[in-house]
């Protein structure tokens, strides 16, 4: 899953909208952030498998961030970071929440590679199989996300071209992503780095659409 996990920072954003936009953009792809930076470093693995339909990357080994365990304590790592932001705390847990998430659309798309516990049972129901039905849940998710996110600006009397924009950036990137060559295009830690580059500059660009304003 990539786009659908952003569907949980819009819908962040309109429930709990003290904290910034660029807080739960990030929040939602801290997990790949830290995948990515690991696999780079080689103390996770991935290797690219070109007969597998949808995503070619063979994801065997990733304890320390898409495990459930190390996901919770990532979760926690958010709320923390956010309150020692000065974050308010329904704000923290919200980014919480959001960091959390991807674990659950991850287990919604990926082959058994999340595991349970530590060296324990993986799971995954495996929509990445069936590269049409997972395309659409994606946008799917992300399109209700920015509905409740617009509904909210829209109630406040506020503009809705940030949701727009955002949309359009990220479904441009989805396309972008399916229209390339596959992930067997390359090695799976360029994979990586090439997806972190894109995490960090979509969060760069979220917070230019919603500057922090002051807190009353």
């Amino acid at each position: 899953m990539f786009v659908g996990h952003y569907a949980a920072s819009l819908a962040a954003k309109a429930i709990e909208p003290r904290a910034p936009l660029w807080s739960y953009v990030i929040a939602a792809q801290a997990i790949d952030i830290g995948w990515a930076g690991l696999l780079m470093a080689g103390v996770e693995k991935a290797r690219i498998d070109p007969s597998l339909p949808g995503s070619t990357l063979d994801l065997y080994h990733m304890p320390f961030t898409h495990s459930l365990p190390a996901v919770v304590l990532w979760s926690l790592a958010g709320l923390l970071l956010a309150r020692a932001a000065r974050l308010p705390l329904d704000a923290a847990i919200a980014i919480a929440l959001v960091v959390f998430s991807h674990w659950l659309g991850d287990l919604l798309v990926h082959r058994p590679d999340l595991q349970i516990w530590l060296g324990g049972t993986k799971v995954g129901f495996g929509l990445w199989n069936y590269p049409v039905p997972e395309q659409a849940v994606e946008i799917g998710l992300l399109g209700l996300g920015a509905a409740a996110w617009a509904f909210v600006r829209g109630r406040q009397g506020r503009s809705l071209w940030p949701v727009l924009v955002f949309m359009t950036i990220l479904l441009a990137v989805q396309i972008i992503a399916m229209v390339m060559p596959g992930d067997g295009a390359g090695d799976a830690a360029g994979v990586g780095g090439a997806a972190l580059a894109v995490y960090l500059v979509l969060g760069l660009i979220a917070f230019a659409l919603d500057r922090p304003r002051r807190l009353t």
